[in-house]
């Protein structure tokens, strides 16, 4: 019997959607198509002030170690340390899920379930790090970090191109712990999202024990750039977004104070930037267009999603599945990966411009290679200021459906208690009824989790996740710093984003983080950075005294 009361060993599926915004889906406020999701939302619950890291494979560190990512060996993106020699055997900064921690996977693989995976891993790009050695029975996986939707890479078969460099050795993408050549092995009508599904759900079915419990993992390279989806689908969201981002943005608003996930009188953070006013028409209508392909690349993920809870219905297993439907960061209004591997803006707009045709007609085809840029990512993180790399609730506050039925919850059932993604594995163990191995794991020493299960809380049996006065909870990336205790938050942002200081915000009434109280509340200030010392202490974290390109726009 499980913690909950269940007689049966339950089932455990964890979807991971890539750079997908606050309110990109219809259960926080989007008018994006998304049934399936709206289905899991009203038959579970909604997660509306879940957090993660302010980037990918840091925050899925988190996810698979249940602490914090300085710890787990992502305290920095592995493309961003590749030639920095300070980070070499500093413990926590390995660039891939380091063996100090039990992964969830590992921990289930011993604790009898069966473990697969489809989908993007960014958590080691070796056979050493890869998902079969991590705890998998199966897996189909991209190793990196960002991909072709429709696997269209012709710029990879020329050496001389900085463009995606480490995908030149052509070994990232792997099957049950074998290598694929990606022009051979993937399927010739791939597409990332429907492919990813496709194999998960053959996974699935592919299972000699029925009743043998599963781990499934299904982390989505979409809606990550390159922007590309069917024109079919993309074709249903025409001229949806003609009128551009401020207007979607303060529709996106008006949704999440109907559905009751921020409030009323919610002071929103203004735009980064500013630039449809200043677009010709031209612009404006690729502009547009891009925001039509986001939009049709968040339907596929919805559909393919409704196609696996299809599955699970047939089988007679949904209703014994735990499914927990997240986003691993706040929305992508830059090139964050394409900094240090892309050569810089010149290069790559000629290589751009070499393989890829992104006339207004072909934006979103596999020979296109397009982004939204960030007034888009904006509108789908507001009220929040910023989005992905910020380390305001821009970069890190996301959206968050969980569904299970053994809790007894009420339907839609909707929570804004604090959480974050490090409390999903202290979860599925608690749910499971299997425990943390502690101190020594596989014949290694390895540490404890950071994280708290959310069963209480979700079964109705406490008023929150965590003290909601006393948790503390830290964040470093890129040289931005933040630290919160209950809804007071620390905030340390280099210029032009922050003020080379210490800021202050009261989350409780400034959730656009608008109004540092620094010198209004010092008493408040002086509590957080000695807590920030602590955590920076406690996490292994260190300077490597050089700057993030990325953070300076």
């Amino acid at each position: 019997m499980d913690s909950v009361g269940n007689s049966r060993r339950p089932n455990f599926l964890i979807i991971v959607a890539d750079d997908l915004g606050y309110s990109d889906t219809g259960p926080f406020g989007s008018e994006i198509k998304t049934p399936a999701l709206d289905k899991l939302a009203q038959t579970g619950m909604r997660l509306t002030n879940f957090h993660t890291a302010s980037a990918c494979s840091p925050t899925r560190s988190m996810l698979f170690s249940g602490t914090d990512n300085h710890i787990a060996g992502l305290g920095q993106m592995t493309e961003h340390m590749a030639s920095k020699e300070a980070y070499q055997n500093r413990p926590g900064y390995e660039g891939y899920l380091n063996f100090r921690v039990a992964a969830l996977s590992e921990i289930l693989q011993d604790a009898g379930y069966e473990t697969i995976m489809s989908g993007k891993w960014h958590l080691g790009l070796t056979k050493e790090t890869a998902p079969s050695v991590r705890g998998f029975d199966k897996s189909f996986t991209f190793l990196s970090g960002c991909c072709n939707h429709y696997n269209y890479e012709p710029q990879l078969d020329d050496p001389s191109h900085s463009i995606f460099t480490p995908m030149n050795a052509g070994e990232f993408w792997m099957k049950d712990g074998a290598y694929l050549d990606r022009k051979e092995d993937l399927p010739a009508n791939f597409y990332s999202t429907t492919s990813f599904t496709d194999q998960l759900i053959d996974y699935l079915s592919e299972r000699k024990n029925s009743r043998k419990p599963f781990f499934a993992y299904l982390p989505f390279t979409a809606p990550h750039w390159p922007l590309q989806a069917p024109a079919e689908v993309v074709a249903e969201y025409k001229g949806v977004y003609d009128d551009g981002p401020d207007a979607l943005r303060s529709k996106r608003l008006q949704a999440l104070i109907s559905l009751g996930i921020v409030p009323k009188d919610t002071e929103p953070a203004p735009m980064t930037h500013k630039l449809w006013d200043s677009l010709s028409a031209e612009e404006r209508a690729k502009s547009a267009r891009s925001m039509e392909v986001y939009a049709a690349m968040v339907d596929l993920i919805d559909r393919n999603i409704g196609r696996v809870v299809d599955y699970l219905e047939k089988t007679g297993e949904l209703d014994n599945t735990f499914i927990l439907f997240m986003s691993d960061n706040g929305a992508e209004g830059s090139l964050l990966e394409a900094i240090p591997i892309m050569g810089g803006e010149t290069t790559v707009n000629a290589i751009i411009s070499k393989y890829y045709n992104n006339s207004l007609k072909n934006m979103g085809a596999g020979d296109s290679y397009i982004w939204y840029g960030p007034e888009w990512a904006c509108a789908s993180m507001a009220p929040s200021r910023g989005f992905k790399t910020w380390i305001t609730e821009g970069g890190i506050r996301c959206p968050c459906i969980v569904r299970y039925p053994p809790f007894g919850r009420d339907q839609n059932f909707q929570t804004n208690s604090f959480s974050t993604v490090m409390d999903i594995l202290p979860t599925i163990l608690d749910i499971a009824g299997v425990p943390h191995p502690g101190t020594r794991f596989r014949g290694r020493d390895v540490v404890g989790v950071r994280g708290a299960s959310w069963v209480p809380h979700l079964a109705g049996k406490a008023p929150s996740f965590h003290d909601e006065e006393k948790e503390i909870t830290g964040w470093e990336l890129f040289g931005l710093r933040a630290i919160r205790m209950g809804d007071w938050k620390a905030v340390y942002m280099t210029a032009p984003r922050g003020k080379d200081r210490w800021e202050l915000y009261d989350l409780s009434s400034d959730l656009g983080e608008l109004h540092d109280l620094a010198s209004e509340r010092p008493d408040i200030l002086k509590t957080l950075t000695q807590h920030w010392e602590t955590y920076y202490a406690e996490t292994g974290m260190f300077d490597p005294g050089h700057d993030f390109p990325m953070v300076k726009i």
